[in-house]
């Protein structure tokens, strides 16, 4: 009952200040914006619920994790501007057939973030209020998936002494809810934990957990779903993977619920307001943001106000243009996913922060794809927008582009979709262009996902009922 309450007054965050409008008006908000239903989206997930696959191995700590990958990927440490080659692992390559099946359990492991034995190392994860930087711990998620990679695949014709041949890319991670984020501290053990829940002939699921315990008592803080792809040595092709080999009954759950997730990212790859027209009540939404935005009986095209407790969403936006050093970057020479996601995140904060004029709590992140690489040459500019915000929750979209100096060329790398929550009531954010629209309407979506809230969708026939009724009164 709480959501449904709370979906409705995201409808009505639109027109609050409209109820006494005509009966047309009101029928439109009451189709457009009140008609939602308290259903789970296709890819939200709990923490305490569903099966899990648990294992006594330890990795040590997230330190250890990352000399590990280095050492069985044959990196040495020391930055070369032409990266050394790697074409003579080409020849280690493994056919798919001589790769035995592998299990869940054969790749969960730990590992810990090691916060509470030094100041030193605590000093990485704080931020300047004292609590965990959300940031980093996303970094820390990237760098175990590939360490997750690593131990799933096992080639048994591969010499001693030789590195992996092969490079393991993120292509994309689901939705990452947080939780218990108030009662997570900065001086006490972060444990991650996690296993491949699916695997194609190049591709891999990750579903990682991470907690902590605290006063004797582990609390939950996220479960991270994220998508690997293996390439060969040298980054040039895919490379086969061990098959997945489904065990007990636990983890013929685990991967029912895997393969449904890999059929909605198919399906959903094209549900997006860039790719198809707004739905007719997000339409209606549009038009009526329009009503609201435009001076009555005005005939400028170009004459726009802004209703009280608004903001533009042109005005609602920060950016900033780094550099990224050899330090975050690959055998390639390619900057690390997750530190992709560490800035992103902590840029979104700044922006958040802003617009609520105070602390923001992150709820969660969405649908995050790497769609190209990011070389270490190369500059990296990323711009957090505020797209819609509705009662205490704000939606912010963060864009990362890649700039060549030399050429001038811009490229789009990522998207990352943030969802943050504040303890007040929020201004309205508004667009003036039809491209905001759209990411006002995208933006939308994306905070109803993140709630687990998802639209119903007016009826015609039930529509054209209430418009007589609406008439006929």
């Amino acid at each position: 009952m709480m959501l449904c309450r709370l979906a409705r007054g995201f409808g009505t965050a639109l027109s609050r200040r409209s109820y006494h409008s005509t009966a047309r008006r009101r029928r439109l908000l009451a189709i457009s914006c009140t008609n939602f239903a308290c259903q789970q989206m296709p890819r939200s997930y709990t923490l305490d619920n569903g099966p899990k696959v648990k294992s006594d191995h330890r990795s040590g700590t997230m330190v250890e994790v990352a000399r590990i990958i280095r050492e069985q990927s044959g990196v040495d440490v020391g930055y070369h501007t032409v990266p050394k080659p790697r074409d003579h692992l080409l020849q280690h390559q493994p056919k798919r057939e001589e790769l035995p099946p592998r299990t869940m359990l054969d790749s969960h492991t730990t590992a810990i973030l090691p916060l509470s034995s030094s100041e030193l190392i605590r000093e990485s994860y704080v931020n300047h209020l004292g609590r965990v930087r959300l940031g980093r711990i996303m970094e820390e998620l990237d760098m175990f998936a590939v360490w997750i990679c690593h131990r799933h695949v096992k080639l048994p014709k591969l010499p001693k002494g030789v590195p992996l041949p092969y490079t393991f890319v993120t292509l994309l991670v689901d939705k990452v809810e947080f939780t218990n984020l108030e009662r997570l501290q900065v001086n006490q053990d972060i444990e991650i934990s996690g296993h491949i829940s699916w695997a194609g002939r190049s591709s891999m699921e990750i579903t990682i957990y991470v907690r902590q315990l605290a006063h004797g008592q582990y609390i939950d803080v996220t479960k991270a779903i994220f998508v690997m792809v293996a390439r060969n040595a040298t980054n040039t092709g895919a490379a086969p993977i061990n098959p997945l080999e489904v065990g007990d009954e636990t983890e013929k759950l685990i991967w029912e619920q895997a393969e449904k997730r890999q059929k909605v990212r198919k399906s959903s790859a094209m549900d997006s307001v860039f790719n198809s027209p707004p739905r007719e009540h997000e339409q209606s939404i549009m038009y009526e943001i329009l009503k609201r935005t435009t001076p009555a009986n005005s005939m400028d095209l170009n004459k726009r106000v802004l209703p009280p407790k608004c903001r533009w969403m042109e005005d609602s936006m920060q950016s900033t243009m780094i550099a990224p050093f050899p330090e975050n970057r690959n055998a390639q020479n390619t900057i690390f996913g997750g530190y992709l996601m560490r800035q992103a995140v902590e840029i979104s904060f700044i922006m958040a922060s802003i617009y609520l004029g105070d602390r923001p709590i992150l709820k969660c992140i969405s649908d995050i794809s790497f769609m190209h690489p990011v070389h270490v040459d190369r500059f990296l500019q990323l711009t957090a927008h505020v797209v819609y915000a509705a009662q205490n929750y704000v939606q912010l979209m963060t864009v990362a582009q890649i700039w060549d100096a030399k050429s001038g060329k811009v490229q789009t790398t990522n998207v990352f979709y943030l969802t943050y929550q504040a303890d007040k009531v929020l201004d309205e954010v508004l667009p003036r262009s039809y491209r905001e629209m759209l990411w006002y309407v995208h933006g939308r979506r994306k905070l109803l996902a993140a709630l687990h809230l998802q639209p119903e969708y007016p009826d015609p026939i039930q529509e054209g009922k209430e418009s007589s009724n609406v008439i006929s009164t």
